[in-house]
Protein backbone atom coordinates (compact mmCIF):
# COMPACT_ATOMS: atom_id res chain seq x y z
CA UNK A 1 0.00 0.00 0.00
CA UNK A 2 1.05 3.62 -0.47
CA UNK A 3 2.16 5.77 2.42
CA UNK A 4 -0.54 8.36 1.78
CA UNK A 5 -3.10 5.56 2.28
CA UNK A 6 -1.47 4.82 5.65
CA UNK A 7 -1.83 8.50 6.54
CA UNK A 8 -5.54 8.43 5.65
CA UNK A 9 -6.12 5.31 7.74
CA UNK A 10 -4.53 6.87 10.83
CA UNK A 11 -6.40 10.13 10.32
CA UNK A 12 -9.66 8.16 10.44
CA UNK A 13 -8.83 6.18 13.60
CA UNK A 14 -9.13 7.45 17.16
CA UNK A 15 -7.99 4.84 19.70
CA UNK A 16 -4.64 3.49 18.57
CA UNK A 17 -2.12 1.14 20.18
CA UNK A 18 1.41 1.05 18.73
CA UNK A 19 3.47 -2.12 19.24
CA UNK A 20 7.26 -2.34 19.36
CA UNK A 21 9.54 -5.35 18.97
CA UNK A 22 11.12 -7.05 21.96
CA UNK A 23 14.54 -5.95 23.20
CA UNK A 24 13.42 -2.49 22.00
CA UNK A 25 16.08 -0.40 20.26
CA UNK A 26 16.23 3.23 19.21
CA UNK A 27 14.36 2.70 15.95
CA UNK A 28 11.32 0.82 17.24
CA UNK A 29 11.10 3.16 20.26
CA UNK A 30 11.71 6.34 18.27
CA UNK A 31 9.13 5.30 15.67
CA UNK A 32 6.53 4.37 18.27
CA UNK A 33 6.88 7.40 20.53
CA UNK A 34 7.36 9.84 17.65
CA UNK A 35 4.18 8.62 15.96
CA UNK A 36 2.32 8.45 19.28
CA UNK A 37 3.10 12.12 19.98
CA UNK A 38 2.05 13.12 16.48
CA UNK A 39 -1.27 11.29 16.82
CA UNK A 40 -1.91 12.81 20.23
CA UNK A 41 -1.11 16.25 18.84
CA UNK A 42 -4.04 15.93 16.41
CA UNK A 43 -6.43 14.77 19.12
CA UNK A 44 -6.13 11.00 18.84
CA UNK A 45 -5.97 8.60 21.75
CA UNK A 46 -2.69 6.75 21.28
CA UNK A 47 -0.26 4.77 23.41
CA UNK A 48 2.86 2.67 23.00
CA UNK A 49 2.89 -0.99 24.04
CA UNK A 50 6.42 -2.15 24.77
CA UNK A 51 7.68 -5.70 24.56
CA UNK A 52 10.29 -5.93 27.28
CA UNK A 53 11.95 -3.14 29.21
CA UNK A 54 13.63 -0.32 27.33
CA UNK A 55 17.08 0.85 28.42
CA UNK A 56 17.01 3.89 30.70
CA UNK A 57 19.00 5.90 28.14
CA UNK A 58 15.80 6.00 26.06
CA UNK A 59 13.65 7.52 28.82
CA UNK A 60 13.64 10.95 27.14
CA UNK A 61 11.63 9.53 24.22
CA UNK A 62 8.56 9.50 26.47
CA UNK A 63 8.75 13.26 27.07
CA UNK A 64 5.49 14.85 25.97
CA UNK A 65 3.54 11.59 25.74
CA UNK A 66 0.20 11.85 27.52
CA UNK A 67 -0.97 8.94 29.65
CA UNK A 68 -4.58 8.43 28.61
CA UNK A 69 -7.03 5.63 29.29
CA UNK A 70 -9.05 4.20 26.41
CA UNK A 71 -10.22 0.99 24.80
CA UNK A 72 -8.19 0.45 21.62
CA UNK A 73 -9.98 -0.13 18.35
CA UNK A 74 -6.90 -0.05 16.12
CA UNK A 75 -3.62 -1.87 16.67
CA UNK A 76 -0.48 -1.31 14.64
CA UNK A 77 3.21 -2.19 14.81
CA UNK A 78 6.39 -0.31 13.94
CA UNK A 79 9.75 -1.91 13.10
CA UNK A 80 8.43 -5.42 13.86
CA UNK A 81 9.62 -7.81 11.15
CA UNK A 82 8.17 -11.14 12.38
CA UNK A 83 5.52 -12.41 14.84
CA UNK A 84 8.12 -13.82 17.27
CA UNK A 85 9.68 -10.37 17.55
CA UNK A 86 6.61 -9.27 19.48
CA UNK A 87 8.11 -11.24 22.38
CA UNK A 88 5.74 -11.48 25.35
CA UNK A 89 3.05 -9.70 23.33
CA UNK A 90 2.98 -12.27 20.52
CA UNK A 91 0.17 -14.40 21.95
CA UNK A 92 -2.02 -11.40 22.78
CA UNK A 93 -1.44 -9.31 19.67
CA UNK A 94 -0.06 -11.27 16.70
CA UNK A 95 -3.50 -11.87 15.16
CA UNK A 96 -4.86 -8.42 16.01
CA UNK A 97 -2.42 -6.15 14.17
CA UNK A 98 -4.25 -4.09 11.55
CA UNK A 99 -1.33 -2.05 10.20
CA UNK A 100 2.37 -2.79 9.92
CA UNK A 101 5.05 -0.17 9.18
CA UNK A 102 8.58 -1.50 8.74
CA UNK A 103 11.83 -1.23 6.79
CA UNK A 104 12.88 -4.89 6.86
CA UNK A 105 12.64 -6.53 3.45
CA UNK A 106 12.39 -9.89 5.22
CA UNK A 107 9.17 -8.87 7.01
CA UNK A 108 6.97 -11.91 7.66
CA UNK A 109 4.40 -10.43 10.02
CA UNK A 110 1.64 -11.24 7.54
CA UNK A 111 -0.47 -8.10 8.09
CA UNK A 112 -2.72 -7.26 5.11
CA UNK A 113 -2.31 -3.50 5.46
CA UNK A 114 1.48 -3.14 5.49
CA UNK A 115 3.90 -0.48 4.38
CA UNK A 116 7.38 -1.98 3.99
CA UNK A 117 10.20 0.11 2.54
CA UNK A 118 13.45 -1.86 2.51
CA UNK A 119 15.30 1.14 1.03
CA UNK A 120 14.71 3.14 4.21
CA UNK A 121 17.66 3.06 6.59
CA UNK A 122 15.28 3.08 9.55
CA UNK A 123 11.58 2.89 10.28
CA UNK A 124 11.89 6.41 11.70
CA UNK A 125 12.59 7.66 8.16
CA UNK A 126 9.20 6.28 7.13
CA UNK A 127 7.49 7.79 10.16
CA UNK A 128 8.98 11.19 9.30
CA UNK A 129 7.42 11.04 5.83
CA UNK A 130 4.15 9.73 7.29
CA UNK A 131 3.84 12.54 9.83
CA UNK A 132 4.40 15.10 7.08
CA UNK A 133 1.70 13.44 4.93
CA UNK A 134 -0.65 13.75 7.90
CA UNK A 135 0.13 17.49 8.03
CA UNK A 136 1.33 17.23 11.62
CA UNK A 137 4.03 19.61 12.84
CA UNK A 138 7.30 17.89 13.73
CA UNK A 139 7.91 19.34 17.18
CA UNK A 140 11.23 19.22 19.03
CA UNK A 141 10.03 16.20 21.03
CA UNK A 142 8.98 14.32 17.88
CA UNK A 143 12.26 15.28 16.20
CA UNK A 144 14.23 13.84 19.13
CA UNK A 145 12.37 10.55 18.76
CA UNK A 146 12.87 10.26 15.02
CA UNK A 147 16.50 11.39 15.09
CA UNK A 148 17.21 8.68 17.67
CA UNK A 149 15.96 5.96 15.32
CA UNK A 150 17.72 7.38 12.27
CA UNK A 151 21.01 7.72 14.11
CA UNK A 152 21.03 4.38 15.94
CA UNK A 153 19.95 2.25 12.98
CA UNK A 154 22.73 3.72 10.83
CA UNK A 155 25.45 3.52 13.49
CA UNK A 156 25.59 7.32 13.59
CA UNK A 157 25.49 7.36 9.77
CA UNK A 158 28.42 4.95 9.35
CA UNK A 159 26.56 1.82 8.15
CA UNK A 160 26.06 1.03 4.48
CA UNK A 161 22.27 1.42 4.80
CA UNK A 162 22.78 5.20 5.13
CA UNK A 163 21.52 7.09 2.08
CA UNK A 164 21.39 10.66 0.88
CA UNK A 165 17.77 10.74 2.04
CA UNK A 166 18.90 9.64 5.50
CA UNK A 167 21.13 12.68 5.77
CA UNK A 168 18.43 14.99 4.41
CA UNK A 169 15.90 13.73 6.96
CA UNK A 170 18.47 14.07 9.75
CA UNK A 171 19.11 17.66 8.66
CA UNK A 172 15.38 18.45 8.70
CA UNK A 173 15.05 16.91 12.18
CA UNK A 174 17.90 19.09 13.41
CA UNK A 175 16.09 22.11 11.91
CA UNK A 176 13.03 21.02 13.91
CA UNK A 177 15.08 21.15 17.11
CA UNK A 178 16.47 17.63 17.58
CA UNK A 179 19.19 17.59 20.24
CA UNK A 180 21.50 15.66 17.93
CA UNK A 181 24.73 16.14 19.92
CA UNK A 182 23.12 15.07 23.20
CA UNK A 183 21.44 12.08 21.54
CA UNK A 184 24.58 10.90 19.74
CA UNK A 185 26.65 11.12 22.91
CA UNK A 186 24.04 9.17 24.89
CA UNK A 187 23.70 6.51 22.19
CA UNK A 188 27.34 6.07 21.14
CA UNK A 189 29.76 7.49 23.68
CA UNK A 190 28.36 7.22 27.21
CA UNK A 191 28.92 3.92 29.05
CA UNK A 192 28.55 2.82 32.65
CA UNK A 193 31.50 1.34 34.49
CA UNK A 194 29.68 -2.01 34.50
CA UNK A 195 29.28 -1.85 30.72
CA UNK A 196 33.01 -1.22 30.29
CA UNK A 197 33.72 -4.18 32.56
CA UNK A 198 31.42 -6.32 30.42
CA UNK A 199 33.24 -5.28 27.25
CA UNK A 200 36.54 -6.30 28.85
CA UNK A 201 35.09 -9.74 29.61
CA UNK A 202 33.66 -10.00 26.10
CA UNK A 203 37.04 -9.37 24.46
CA UNK A 204 38.34 -12.41 26.32
CA UNK A 205 35.73 -14.57 24.54
CA UNK A 206 36.80 -13.47 21.05
CA UNK A 207 37.69 -16.26 18.62
CA UNK A 208 38.54 -16.20 14.90
CA UNK A 209 37.72 -18.73 12.19
CA UNK A 210 38.30 -19.14 8.46
CA UNK A 211 41.55 -17.16 8.30
CA UNK A 212 40.11 -14.35 10.38
CA UNK A 213 37.07 -13.76 8.19
CA UNK A 214 34.71 -14.85 10.99
CA UNK A 215 34.90 -13.41 14.52
CA UNK A 216 32.65 -14.58 17.35
CA UNK A 217 32.09 -13.15 20.84
CA UNK A 218 29.58 -14.14 23.50
CA UNK A 219 27.98 -13.11 26.77
CA UNK A 220 26.47 -15.40 29.39
CA UNK A 221 23.96 -14.98 32.19
CA UNK A 222 26.79 -15.60 34.63
CA UNK A 223 28.69 -12.61 33.22
CA UNK A 224 25.57 -10.49 33.44
CA UNK A 225 24.90 -11.55 37.03
CA UNK A 226 28.51 -10.96 38.08
CA UNK A 227 28.36 -7.36 36.91
CA UNK A 228 24.77 -6.84 38.10
CA UNK A 229 23.72 -5.71 34.63
CA UNK A 230 20.04 -5.49 33.81
CA UNK A 231 18.73 -6.93 30.57
CA UNK A 232 18.27 -3.39 29.25
CA UNK A 233 22.02 -2.73 29.54
CA UNK A 234 23.21 -5.70 27.49
CA UNK A 235 22.82 -4.17 24.02
CA UNK A 236 25.45 -2.48 21.88
CA UNK A 237 28.05 -5.26 21.66
CA UNK A 238 27.23 -6.54 18.18
CA UNK A 239 29.48 -4.07 16.38
CA UNK A 240 32.64 -5.21 18.20
CA UNK A 241 33.61 -8.21 16.01
CA UNK A 242 32.76 -6.47 12.74
CA UNK A 243 35.15 -3.63 13.53
CA UNK A 244 38.18 -5.93 13.33
CA UNK A 245 40.33 -5.62 10.21
CA UNK A 246 39.78 -8.53 7.83
CA UNK A 247 36.52 -9.72 9.40
CA UNK A 248 33.70 -10.30 6.92
CA UNK A 249 31.21 -11.65 9.45
CA UNK A 250 31.00 -10.79 13.14
CA UNK A 251 28.70 -12.83 15.37
CA UNK A 252 27.62 -11.98 18.90
CA UNK A 253 26.04 -14.78 20.93
CA UNK A 254 24.03 -13.61 23.93
CA UNK A 255 22.55 -16.02 26.46
CA UNK A 256 19.00 -14.90 27.22
CA UNK A 257 17.92 -17.79 29.42
CA UNK A 258 19.07 -21.35 29.98
CA UNK A 259 19.72 -22.91 26.55
CA UNK A 260 18.27 -19.92 24.67
CA UNK A 261 20.64 -17.62 22.79
CA UNK A 262 20.07 -14.40 20.84
CA UNK A 263 22.35 -14.16 17.82
CA UNK A 264 23.39 -10.83 16.26
CA UNK A 265 25.21 -10.97 12.92
CA UNK A 266 27.02 -8.00 11.41
CA UNK A 267 28.84 -8.20 8.07
CA UNK A 268 31.19 -6.25 5.84
CA UNK A 269 31.32 -6.10 2.05
CA UNK A 270 29.05 -8.42 0.09
CA UNK A 271 28.54 -10.96 2.89
CA UNK A 272 24.78 -11.23 3.49
CA UNK A 273 23.82 -11.37 7.16
CA UNK A 274 20.11 -11.72 6.37
CA UNK A 275 20.54 -14.83 4.23
CA UNK A 276 22.76 -16.33 6.91
CA UNK A 277 20.21 -15.71 9.68
CA UNK A 278 17.40 -17.15 7.58
CA UNK A 279 19.08 -20.53 8.05
CA UNK A 280 18.05 -20.26 11.71
CA UNK A 281 14.61 -18.74 11.20
CA UNK A 282 15.75 -15.14 11.57
CA UNK A 283 16.26 -12.22 9.25
CA UNK A 284 16.83 -8.49 9.03
CA UNK A 285 19.13 -6.56 6.70
CA UNK A 286 22.05 -7.51 4.49
CA UNK A 287 24.63 -6.03 6.87
CA UNK A 288 22.79 -6.53 10.18
CA UNK A 289 20.49 -9.39 11.07
CA UNK A 290 19.59 -11.68 13.94
CA UNK A 291 18.02 -14.92 15.04
CA UNK A 292 17.59 -17.13 18.10
CA UNK A 293 18.99 -20.63 18.64
CA UNK A 294 18.31 -23.11 21.44
CA UNK A 295 21.02 -25.33 22.88
CA UNK A 296 24.21 -25.13 24.91
CA UNK A 297 26.67 -22.32 24.26
CA UNK A 298 29.11 -24.78 22.70
CA UNK A 299 26.51 -26.36 20.40
CA UNK A 300 25.09 -23.00 19.31
CA UNK A 301 28.54 -21.66 18.56
CA UNK A 302 29.44 -24.72 16.52
CA UNK A 303 26.21 -24.48 14.51
CA UNK A 304 27.09 -20.91 13.59
CA UNK A 305 30.67 -21.80 12.68
CA UNK A 306 29.48 -24.68 10.47
CA UNK A 307 26.83 -22.54 8.76
CA UNK A 308 29.40 -19.83 7.98
CA UNK A 309 31.75 -22.27 6.28
CA UNK A 310 30.08 -22.25 2.85
CA UNK A 311 29.98 -18.44 2.89
CA UNK A 312 33.49 -17.68 4.08
CA UNK A 313 35.63 -20.52 2.73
Amino acid sequence: MKLDNVAKILQEKNNIEILTHHYPDGDTLGSAYGLCKALQDIGKNARVILSGKAATKFDYLKNGVKENSFTPDFIMSVDVAAPQLLGDNEESYSNKIQLCIDHHGSNSLGVEDSYIDATAASTCEIIFDLINLMNVKVTKEIANCLYTGVSTDTGCFMYTNTTAKTHMIAAKLIECGADFAVINRAMFETKTKQKLALERMVYDTLDYYYDGKLAIIYTTLAMQDKLNLGDDQMEGLASIPRQIDGVKMGITIREKQDNVFKISVRTNGDTDACEFCKKFGGGGHKAASGCAINGTLESVKQQLIDAAKEILQ
